[in-house]
C-alpha cells in the first residue's frame, strides 16, 4: 500500500479540529504513512522493535534484512536457529516469538494480504494475540502499518503518550484516560493523528 487513500481527507478534517495538529500536519505535510510490505514481514518487524528505542529496532531490523534479503518469507527466518537469531542482535525471547510468528503464518491464507483485509479488527487482533510475544500493542502497530486502518489509538504506545504529554500537557505525565480524551477530536482519523505525533518527535518517520 501506498498513502492511504483517505490520507488528504483526514489531514483537512484534523486540521480544522484540533490546533496542535493545525501547526503539525502542514510541517510534515509532503510525508505520509507508507508501508508496502506483506503482513508476515510487518509483523515480525514490529515485533523487533518492540520495547526498544526507534533506532535500535531500525539497526536490529537491516541486520535481519541482509541475512534474509528484502523479500522476507517465513522459510528463510525459519532457518535461522535462536542461536543465529541472537548473534544478530535479538534477545532470546525476541528470537522465540519470530520462530512462533513463522509457525503462525505456516497457513498460506494468512500469508495472503486480502485475507488480513477482510477481517475486523477486533479479528485482526484476536488471532494475532495467539502468537507468542504479540500483545495489543504490536496488533494494533499491524492494524496502522499493514492494514492501514484510520481510526486506531495505541494507547500503549509509550512514543504517543510522550508526544500527547509534549504537545498538550506541556510536558507534564500523561495518562490513558486524559490521551483518550484528547483523542475524541481526532476520530475517525485517529490513525493519522498519531502518525503525525509520532513524526514531530521523530528524525525519521515511523514505519514498520
Amino acid at each position: 500500500m501506498a498513502q492511504p487513500a483517505y490520507w488528504s481527507q483526514a489531514c483537512e478534517s484534523l486540521v480544522q479540529r484540533d490546533r496542535i495538529l493545525r501547526r503539525l500536519i502542514p510541517v510534515y505535510g509532503h510525508e505520509s504513512m507508507q508501508a508496502s510490505h506483506g503482513p508476515f514481514q510487518t509483523l515480525i518487524r514490529i515485533i523487533v522493535g518492540q520495547q526498544i528505542s526507534l533506532k535500535l529496532g531500525r539497526t536490529l531490523w537491516a541486520r535481519l534484512v541482509q541475512a534474509c534479503g528484502n523479500d522476507m518469507q517465513p522459510d528463510c527466518v525459519g532457518r535461522f536457529s535462536q542461536a543465529d537469531l541472537r548473534a544478530l542482535g535479538l534477545s532470546l525471547r525476541k528470537a522465540q516469538y519470530l520462530h512462533d510468528a513463522v509457525v503462525f503464518f505456516g497457513e498460506s491464507e494468512r500469508l495472503d494480504a486480502a485475507w488480513w483485509h477482510n477481517q475486523e479488527d477486533a479479528a485482526v487482533v484476536s488471532q494475532l494475540c495467539e502468537i507468542r510475544g504479540v500483545g495489543r500493542w504490536t496488533a494494533e502497530m499491524f492494524l496502522i502499518f499493514f492494514l492501514g486502518r484510520p481510526d486506531v489509538l495505541p494507547l500503549d504506545d509509550t512514543a504517543l503518550l510522550k508526544a500527547i504529554s509534549h504537545h498538550y500537557f506541556s510536558g507534564e505525565p500523561v495518562s490513558r484516560f486524559e490521551a483518550r480524551e484528547v483523542s475524541q477530536a481526532w476520530a475517525p482519523w485517529r490513525t493519522v493523528a498519531s502518525w503525525y505525533l509520532w513524526r514531530s518527535m521523530d528524525a525519521a518517520a515511523v514505519e514498520y
